[in-house]
């Protein structure tokens, strides 16, 4: 068992049950998968891009992602339907585990002025997206060989029913929010 994994069963979950006041261990909220998303509008046109991030997401997943395509022609975005728009990965299992514990305890400190997760990042059904502003901050990227600074989306999809639950969970295992005010 990884480190994430551990640290639910032994110390979330007996909380989690006693606060939810449920019965079931299965019923309380779990994180189920880790979906990384990074955007690339040049793609369509210039294809070296794309492998550049198929590289850096491949790197930091540890699994190759799949390519997003343009399901609509738009004019304004010199934007044609099929066109390569970004990738995609989605982890589950030990591999979400590796990530999560990579991503709490070495990407977020690295992380430039970061004052914690903003709580608004919330979905309304438990889900949480987390924005970066560069791919830097994973070790695994090698600041030499990348072409551009790009952004992502890390989302966490979780079995919660709300956002409270899901809030809880997320902060019993780790993952600094901002301070409430």
């Amino acid at each position: 068992m990884t480190q994430i994994s551990e640290k639910f069963t032994s110390e979330v979950l007996p909380v989690l049950m006693q606060e939810l006041k449920l019965e079931n261990p299965l019923a309380v909220p779990k994180i189920i998968k880790v979906v990384i998303n990074v955007g690339t509008k040049e793609a369509a046109s210039n294809k070296s891009v794309l492998e550049h991030v198929i590289a850096d997401v491949t790197a930091i997943a540890g699994q190759k992602p799949r390519v997003n395509l343009a399901k609509k022609s738009i004019a304004g975005f010199k934007l044609r339907e099929g066109d390569p728009i970004g990738v995609s990965c989605t982890l589950r299992g030990t591999r979400m585990d590796d990530f999560l514990q990579k991503f709490f305890h070495i990407v977020l400190p690295r992380v430039r002025d970061f004052r914690g997760i903003s709580a608004a990042g919330f979905d309304g059904r438990g889900n949480l997206t987390i924005g970066l502003g560069e791919q830097i901050v994973f070790p695994e990227v090698d600041y030499t060989k990348i072409d551009k600074i790009r952004g992502m989306e890390i989302t966490l999809v979780t079995s919660a029913k709300n956002d409270a639950s899901s809030y809880r969970m997320l902060k019993l295992l780790g993952l600094p929010f901002k301070k409430d005010k």
